[in-house]
């Protein structure tokens, strides 16, 4: 069904004008019900409530896209971007429920308020003291999150003794689904860079593979290895040297293969010692 927007009538007085809004408020309200009733069917059709989460990364990043193009007038983007994740989010809930698990050995804050943000207040918060704790619980989930803080630095988000990304390591393992916010601007209200991770998605084309994030050791990561990475469009997410060389997260454009990758660094004097994918993202659109 296609809905097109009514032109408001000529409103003289003070009373017109709140009887509009009611009715604005009426056909929205109807519309969420009506959506609502959709999501039954979808629930009935794909089964979701039985197969664990419902996320769908790749068409949320589009979605909010979307939203950010089309807005216009008083309202601002901020709050218009939390309706529809209220809104996307608790639908999402409603097909098969989830929690979100956060590590704040950052600070707990950032992460409730970026969680609260993204997913409503209907998915419950579950935090957690570190980032191999948040992977341990949703790899022992059925369809849970788990979300990690970046620091602006890209140095990385918590103290564990391996760094956090190799906990995503081999077959069956959580993996990254998404980077949040999707949309991005200095002042959004829940603008703490994270990853989202779950266990490997039933549909894998729901995944969105605009970036490719990569797990690897190298002895060595000096100038050369840096710009070679650079000459792929690829940086380095974050880093954790240790005395037997460097753990690194990388991300490179979906479009690069591992092989290129390995290639490019090997050259470089920085032949990879593991290389492992470790999950994907949509491309940050930044308003």
């Amino acid at each position: 069904m296609r809905f097109t927007t009514r032109p408001a009538p000529p409103l003289d007085n003070l009373g017109d004008l709140r009887a509009e809004i009611d009715r604005i408020d009426a056909e929205m309200h109807a519309l969420l019900i009506q959506r609502g009733s959709i999501i039954d069917r979808l629930i009935a059709v794909k089964r979701t409530s039985a197969s664990g989460s419902a996320f769908r990364p790749g068409r949320e990043a589009s979605m909010m896209r979307r939203v950010a193009e089309r807005h216009r007038g008083l309202l601002p983007l901020d709050t218009v971007e939390g309706i529809w994740r209220v809104i996307i989010a608790t639908f999402t809930y409603v097909q098969a429920p989830f929690s979100v698990h956060a590590d704040i050995s950052g600070g707990d804050a950032p992460m409730r308020d970026s969680a609260r943000f993204h997913f409503g207040f209907t998915v419950p918060y579950r935090p957690h003291p570190t980032c191999l704790a948040v992977i341990e619980a949703v790899a022992a989930s059925r369809g849970d999150l788990g979300i990690f803080r970046l620091d602006p630095d890209g140095s990385g988000p918590s103290t564990d003794a391996a760094p956090w990304w190799e906990g995503l390591v081999g077959e069956g393992r959580p993996k990254v689904i998404a980077r949040l916010p999707f949309i991005e601007r200095p002042t959004h209200p829940a603008g703490t860079p994270v990853f989202v991770v779950s266990n490997p998605l039933d549909d894998p084309a729901a995944a969105q593979r605009d970036w490719v994030l990569h797990a690897t050791r190298v002895a060595a990561w000096e100038p050369e290895a840096m710009r070679a990475l650079q000459d792929l469009y690829g940086e380095v997410v974050a880093r954790a040297p240790g005395p037997g060389g460097h753990g690194l997260l990388l991300a490179v454009p979906g479009g690069v293969s591992a092989r290129q990758l390995h290639e490019a660094l090997t050259r470089a004097g920085a032949a990879p010692e593991t290389l492992d994918e470790i999950g994907s993202h949509a491309a940050r659109f930044r308003v």
